[in-house]
């Protein structure tokens, strides 16, 4: 027997040290860690986790509408249909899910399966627009966000959005989202005013994100009304703050919503009906004189309409222009890029925004002038062979060169004075007393520096302040801009074709059609407007149209005088009696002699106005060769600006027809119908009152 003593096997208690050590450099860390998720950076990561629960959800409001004066729709709102599904909320079965995705398809007309879904896919995944299937679909949104609606086919019909709906019980996780849609009931009649709608511009995100709008799904004003008065159309978005799981589900909300508040009601000055006979009568007279003459003369113009004595804009028409509900629900790439690239630019309302010579409705600009500064009596003559030689001097003691300038009519007018220089429209009576002419007219006559200050009286040459995007400002031009601009010294000759609204000078049809209101209405100008009333979405006026007077021209000194081509500083008026006379002369226009005599015979509503012929060369002439005396004279555009009844005005109309050559004979026509359209809807209305 072995009696030898076997020691209990043991470990040094010097070697546990270094595993206290490792234990407790681990704890340590851990510590630290804890240390510097709880306390250091404590509250980032609080905020992380709340950002992680929380969720912010905009909830849209509903854009106001538009209306016209009476009441008509111009701009809504519609529900469109889309067909949605929530993956988190189908059946578990996939046999009963293919069933269902099955008959869905037949429905509105998508594949069950098309296509393969890899990162590139997911990552362009745009619903309503990609060629996957509903399974593909599905599950891209399955892996991104289970418990959000996911849209499939958007704008169904409102049978196939009831038909999804009445499956409701059998085809759980599928829906139907009622979304708002833009029309707009009277399309091209109005689109130049009323505009349209369009995705947030990029350019513009961080402005439109910090009113509460969403980039990816809120729609702007583009064009129109529907721009100018977004803030007041656009209304306001709601806000919820809800929590969420990881899933996407919403648990509950954390703070009291704020719900949406709908935007405002827009009622314009426009009367639709007088807005289409505006719009009928340029086209008809357009195509008239393109078939008559046999070639295409014109096929673009603008018509507008106002009330002399409150500035309300009554009809305003540019031509041609383009069909705002294409526009709807989304901007077609390849007919946005059609407008732009047609040389008509329908996309620019001419009205407001094209900038063309006026010709000879800017010769009351001078006639103001010329009787108000002195230069001529209204008896004095001044003699018109049809065709006067002048020396053109750019400097002082320029020698010069002979220049030629003609009258429209080239056998002359004879003698003529101050109310048949209006009447005849007399080119070379204008050119004499606005340049001056030796041994008839002493001196400059008028000379550009005063002519200037009344056509700025009359309002050419700045902005109206209309309720529209793009107005242009005209150019009255002077011997500063045209050396700052053209690089060289105002020749005598500039003077001349100023005082007949050619060479330079340059305004908006809306300009033209402000200056004469301001002299019908005995020197008032008036502020131009489109706005009638706004009404909040419970039928409260919050804003309303008021008559406001810019000036008037016979009491607020806006005409600077001066010494030579020196600015005095002190400033005068117009006295009353040129404006009576200036009026006197229109009404001569449209009776026997005047240049729209032939126009206006037999009209009854007392008509008084100003033909216009407008020599131009812009590109598009140059591009088709029609400048130069050698292909046949300059080509012209035409103007006829009038109002009625002219013994107490109401309404003033403008018509332009770009290359229309005569005044008289193409847009005097179309000013006649609208007057006579809204003297007539005028009685139908009153006869209609109760």
């Amino acid at each position: 027997m072995n009696n030898k003593f076997y020691e209990k096997p043991t470990i040094q208690l010097s070697r546990f040290k270094w595993v206290y050590i490792l234990i407790g450099l681990v704890l340590l860390y851990y510590i630290f860690q804890l240390f510097n998720y709880q306390i250091v950076n404590g509250e980032i990561y609080r905020a992380q986790a709340e950002d992680n629960r929380t969720m912010e959800i905009s909830d849209p409001t509903q854009r106001g509408n538009i209306y016209d004066r009476n009441g008509v729709v111009l701009a809504q709102n519609v529900p469109a249909y889309n067909i949605t599904v929530t993956p988190a909320n189908l059946p578990d079965s996939e046999g009963q899910t293919r069933l269902i995705f099955s008959e869905l398809s037949e429905l509105i007309g998508i594949p069950v399966s098309n296509g393969v879904v890899d990162e590139a896919v997911a990552a362009t995944f745009t619903p309503c627009s990609t060629d996957l299937g509903i399974e593909q679909i599905v599950y891209i949104a399955d892996t991104n966000w289970p418990f959000q609606a996911t849209r499939l086919s958007c704008g169904v019909s409102k049978e196939v959005a009831m038909a999804v709906q009445e499956k409701a019980m059998d085809w759980p996780g599928v829906g139907v989202e009622i979304e708002s849609v833009r029309i707009y009931p009277t399309g091209n009649l109005t689109a130049e005013i009323v505009g349209f709608l369009g995705p947030v511009p990029e350019s513009m995100v961080d402005y439109y994100t910090d009113l509460g709008f969403v980039a990816n799904r809120d729609k702007v004003g583009y064009a129109g009304v529907e721009s100018t008065m977004q803030d007041i159309l656009g209304g306001r978005n709601g806000k919820r703050v809800v929590e969420v799981t990881v899933g996407g589900e919403v648990v509950r909300n954390l703070e009291e919503p704020i719900e949406p508040i709908p935007g405002q009601d827009v009622y314009l000055t426009i009367d639709t009906r007088l807005q289409s006979a505006a719009r009928d009568a340029l086209i008809m007279n357009l195509d008239y004189w393109n078939w008559y003459l046999g070639y295409t003369l014109s096929t673009s113009g603008s018509v507008i309409a106002m009330n002399v004595k409150t500035g309300e804009i009554l009809a305003m028409v540019s031509y041609p222009n383009y069909e705002n509900n294409r526009m709807t629900p989304y901007i077609p790439q390849y007919y946005y890029t059609q407008l732009t690239m047609d040389q008509a630019k329908p996309l620019v309302n001419q009205a407001i925004s094209a900038e063309l010579p006026p010709g000879s409705v800017f010769k009351l600009s001078s006639a103001l002038g010329v009787l108000n500064e002195g230069v001529v009596t209204p008896e004095q003559t001044v003699n018109d062979p049809g065709t006067i030689a002048l020396v053109q001097r750019f400097l002082l003691n320029d020698p010069g060169s002979l220049q030629t300038y003609y009258c429209w009519n080239r056998d002359g007018h004879g003698d003529v004075d101050f109310l048949h220089g209006i009447a005849w429209s007399c080119n070379v009576y204008w050119y004499k007393v606005t340049g001056g002419y030796e041994g008839e007219v002493e001196g400059e006559g008028l000379g550009i520096w005063r002519l200037g200050e009344y056509a700025k009286a009359l309002g050419y040459g700045q902005l109206t302040g209309i309720e529209l995007p793009g107005e242009a400002d005209g150019l009255i031009p002077d011997p500063t801009w045209k050396r700052l601009n053209q690089g060289e010294n105002w020749a005598t000759g500039d003077t001349y074709l100023a005082a007949v609204g050619q060479g330079y000078v340059l305004a908006t049809p809306l300009q033209v059609l402000n200056s004469i209101s301001t002299i019908a209405n005995d020197g008032r100008h008036m502020q131009v407007s489109l706005i009638e009333k706004v009404e909040d979405a419970d039928g409260n006026v919050t804003q309303s149209f008021e008559p406001v007077v810019l000036w008037d021209i016979t009491k607020d000194a806006k005409i600077q005088e001066y010494d030579g081509n020196i600015p005095t500083g002190v400033m005068k008026t117009v006295q009353p009696w040129v404006i009576e006379l200036a009026k006197r002369g229109m009404e001569m226009v449209t009776v026997e002699g005047g240049t729209a005599a032939i126009e206006f015979e037999g009209d009854p509503n007392k008509v008084a106005g100003k033909t216009g012929t407008a020599e131009y060369c812009d590109d598009f002439a140059l591009a088709n060769n029609l400048c130069g005396i050698g292909v046949g004279g300059w080509p012209a555009h035409a103007w006829f600006v009038g109002y009625a009844p002219y013994d107490d005005p109401e309404i003033a109309v403008v018509a332009f027809a770009y290359n229309g050559k005569e005044g008289s004979t193409l847009a005097a026509p179309i000013v006649r119908k609208v007057i006579d359209t809204y003297f007539a809807l005028k009685a139908a209305d009153a006869e209609n009152l109760p």
